[in-house]
């Protein structure tokens, strides 16, 4: 077996994980909250009562794409703070003629 690690490059300190969680660290929240959405919905399938499968997949799914739409405008947002209000934008150094 290879001792390759699909996380880290040789020569980065942090490994690509890492490095991509710094870029953008909604990331790491909808890695975490897709693995308390499986759990979660693993515990309430096991006691849903008579709810049908078929009932219980769909409302899972509406809240799944629920998170996920929540995730993407709070990253949106965070970005275009960090973009727009923190940092100064970048002018154009050349004059038009």
């Amino acid at each position: 077996m290879s001792s390759k690690s699909y996380f880290d490059e040789p020569g980065d300190e942090g490994g690509k994980l890492s490095k991509k969680a710094k870029d953008s660290p909604f990331m790491v929240v909808g890695l975490a909250g897709f693995v308390a959405a499986g759990l979660i919905g693993a515990y309430k399938y096991k006691h849903r009562g008579t709810m049908s499968t078929s009932v219980f997949l769909m409302q899972l799914r509406v809240a799944a794409q629920g998170t996920v739409v929540g995730c993407l405008t709070l990253g949106l947002a965070y970005t275009m703070y960090n973009q727009y209000f923190v940092q100064k934008p970048k002018e154009d150094t050349k004059l038009s003629s």
